[in-house]
């Protein structure tokens, strides 16, 4: 879709926010807490980015964006090169980290930037009129110079609710998580941020029911690959089909250029859509979804590699 932009505003150090509407202020396709959008920037980055406005409204999306200088130039072309009036590509919404129906309650783990899902989540349970699904925010930033939404969350009708977390970037002064995690609850975690946080998250809740811990990551195949990553072949079991598999490229890119799709989602290796069996070879595992105990067995093919230089998958 080709949206306006009608505003853009500093949120907080590096974060800025965008509101899109179409022509005319017609109604934009629905959307629930969790789900995201591509967006075209103008130097051509696609990138995926949560929208953090009530699901309820029609009439625009909010996204929240982390200008990034070592990233891949998308965030940076986004906020030096976009201004309100200007017309941008827009996907329909998509969400692969949706609020379970049935959850009675949530746990909300945000780091940073990784606030954005959480906050559309939060503004549409605080629409609920009835409290009958509770929830609780543990919200970690370096500073409140950092900390997008922060008026907002530190209301006074969020006391109680919201935990804000300040650590100055020290890690001797980083919030303990485990007197949360330590006990499994009833409750349904959401947790989205940096990388080490959704790790630390992910160990810690080891002994929660899978289907009770729910991850959102943006950082794709492209965005987690190493130096030391090597070309391997993936060899597709069904067909006989061998797939070349580049540094940089997953395994589901290959795949789907090779003219074999395969099921997927978040494509950040946190919704286990793209879970395929691992007949042969060994695993570079990078999702955060799998336990240890289902490693040598399967693969999320969106965001992991081969540590052997051929894999046979079950496709």
């Amino acid at each position: 879709m080709q949206l306006r932009v009608c505003r853009a505003e500093q949120l907080a150090r590096d974060i800025h926010s965008f509101e899109f509407r179409a022509i005319g202020d017609a109604e934009l396709p629905s959307f629930s807490a969790g789900a995201h959008v591509s967006v075209t920037a103008p130097n051509g980055s696609v990138r995926k980015y949560s929208l953090c406005n009530d699901p309820s409204e029609r009439t625009r999306y909010v996204i929240a964006v982390k200008r990034d200088p070592a990233g891949h130039g998308g965030s940076v072309s986004l906020v030096d090169g976009t201004r309100v009036g200007d017309s941008i590509e827009v996907s329909e919404p998509r969400n692969a980290f949706e609020l379970d129906a049935k959850a009675p309650s949530f746990l909300f783990i945000a780091g940073g930037i990784g606030i954005t899902p959480i906050m559309a989540m939060i503004r549409s349970l605080s629409g609920d009129e009835s409290g009958l699904r509770p929830f609780r925010l543990i919200y970690l930033t370096r500073s409140p110079e950092d900390t997008p939404f922060l008026e907002e969350l530190a209301a006074p009708e969020m006391k109680g609710r919201v935990t804000i977390h300040h650590d100055g970037g020290d890690p001797a002064r980083m919030l303990d998580l485990w007197p949360l995690l330590e006990k499994p609850a009833k409750a349904h975690i959401y947790a989205c941020g940096p990388r080490p946080l959704l790790e630390a998250v992910r160990d810690m809740t080891g002994h929660w029911p899978l289907p009770a811990v729910h991850f959102e990551s943006f950082l794709d195949a492209q965005a987690q690959a190493r130096p030391e990553d090597k070309p391997f072949t993936a060899v597709l079991a069904a067909s006989g089909a061998r797939v070349a598999v580049p540094p940089g490229v997953s395994i589901l890119e290959a795949m789907r250029k090779a003219g074999h799709d395969a099921p997927s989602s978040c494509e950040s290796g946190t919704c286990g859509t793209c879970r395929t069996r691992l007949l042969a070879g060994a695993a570079d595992h990078r999702d955060l979804v799998l336990a240890e105990d289902e490693k040598a067995d399967w693969i999320m093919i969106c965001v992991s590699r081969a540590l052997t230089p051929e894999i046979t998958l079950e496709r």
